[in-house]
């Protein structure tokens, strides 16, 4: 007999945007098909071309996906997290994951079968409409990441990425980097040494890191700083506030 989700797995789930404002029968008959794994560092959940028979969401963890070039380097496509679903769109054109997914960090993950979600989404329109939704938004989030990339410097990127981690409504906080950094530094366009020298101009917003634990003393003038405005810095590091003046017109690329 399947053992039913626990509370905390239930609750990532609903953060999941594939989910959202779904009625609670709707989800429980979802989740009724859904098995729930935890996963070693590592572990390769799917390769390119093989078929694409299941999706995920995230509980705890980082996943990775990537691709890999003809002298076999990584070229990173994504990381997700908790509240995340990942490999939704490939159950459609039949054509098998276009990717590579491995895990990056020990991860606890939800597996829905192609099979039993399809059924689900023929009987619900409400589903159906929050799945168009979220494919628009992986659209617009591939066209911010090409504009980040593109267009801004290596410190705003890493400063999209820190506040992306950040709680919403906190004023400073203090988080983990999820993985080890020079995934991260694949993941933003950038070489390692770039990461360091990008974590170091960050501290003229407050910003120190310490092993793979970054204080951030205001989130707020780091979200300003990552879309370009710039940032009042008093003496001992401390914030003074922000200038409303933008100096790019980059935007930030945040899930």
């Amino acid at each position: 007999m399947k053992t039913p989700l626990s509370r905390d797995a239930l609750q990532a789930v609903r953060q999941v945007p594939l989910f959202t404002g779904l009625a609670d029968d709707t989800l429980a008959l979802l989740t009724s098909g859904a098995l729930e794994r935890s996963y070693r560092r590592g572990t390769l959940l799917f390769s390119e071309g093989e078929p694409a028979d299941r999706f995920y969401v995230v509980l705890d963890g980082w996943i990775k996906l990537f691709r890999e070039s003809p002298d076999g380097n990584e070229c990173m496509v994504g990381l997700f997290t908790r509240g995340e679903s990942f490999a939704e769109a490939a159950m459609f054109d039949r054509l098998g994951f276009p990717v590579n997914a491995a895990v990056a960090e020990d991860a606890r993950l939800l597996i829905f079968t192609a099979d039993h979600f399809l059924t689900t989404l023929e009987r619900n329109h409400g589903l159906a409409l929050n799945l168009l939704a979220n494919l628009s938004s992986m659209l617009r989030y591939l066209v911010r990441q090409l504009d980040q990339l593109t267009n801004q410097p290596t410190y705003q990127r890493l400063a999209a990425f820190i506040v992306s981690l950040c709680p919403r409504d906190a004023g400073a906080a203090t988080v983990c980097l999820p993985c080890d950094k020079l995934l991260i530094a694949g993941r933003l366009g950038m070489k390692p040494e770039s990461f360091s020298r990008a974590m170091a101009r960050l501290k003229e917003v407050g910003v120190s890191c310490e092993r793979n634990c970054v204080q951030i003393d205001d989130i707020a003038a780091l979200r300003d700083f990552a879309s370009g405005a710039e940032v009042a810095a008093i003496p001992g590091g401390g914030l003074g506030g922000t200038a409303a003046r933008s100096s790019s017109p980059s935007t930030l690329a945040m899930r």
